[in-house]
């Protein structure tokens, strides 16, 4: 297990604040020399302290015990995202916005071309969705009965809830969606 370093979470979050050491010393009730030993890893905060510094820096306190996150596996490049493309279904297309699948939601963009559908018969899965129509129209058939959405327009779909989204229109559509727990 990593070591943890309290003080340093302490210094990144003050300066984000754009606070001095004076100023959140003040802010906690204790001397600007702890509070400079505390994020030099010098000394060890009380509970009460850290607390204290929780609340000064508006940040919950678990924040300080966490491991930092790889800020990379987080971004999703567009030119790197992974895509699914049906040629016979005249480019219907998915691509994966969230960086991969071991998560409990899952972003999508769905791309409609002319004329293309997401699956030949309705669809269910265990997970809830909601979708928004970013660009174009679609008809979206909900347990057999069609709803049109317009471009803005957005909808939730129920688990378990049979569904497919047709574009028999002339221009592509453009959904992005999520779905919990993944289903993709």
């Amino acid at each position: 297990m990593e070591d943890i370093n309290i003080g340093e979470k302490i210094l990144e979050y003050r300066k984000a604040k754009s606070l001095t050491i004076r100023d959140l010393a003040k802010m906690v009730e204790v001397t600007p020399s702890l509070l400079s030993q505390i994020e030099r890893g010098l000394a060890n905060p009380s509970i009460n302290t850290l607390k204290a510094i929780s609340k000064a820096l508006d940040v919950p306190l678990f924040t300080f015990f966490m491991n930092s996150v790889n800020r990379d596996n987080l971004v999703v490049r567009a030119d790197s995202r992974k895509k699914i493309i049906f040629p016979e279904n005249k480019n219907f297309a998915y691509e994966l916005l969230s960086p991969d699948l071991n998560t409990t939601i899952e972003f999508i963009l769905m791309t409609l071309t002319p004329g293309s559908h997401s699956s030949e018969e309705l669809m269910a899965h265990k997970g809830e969705e909601a979708a928004y129509v970013m660009e174009g129209k679609v008809t979206l058939y909900l347990n057999d009965d069609p709803i049109l959405l317009n471009e803005g327009d957005s909808v939730r779909i129920l688990p378990n809830m049979k569904h497919k989204w047709e574009n028999t229109y002339d221009k592509v559509t453009k959904v992005v969606f999520a779905v919990t727990p993944p289903a993709f």
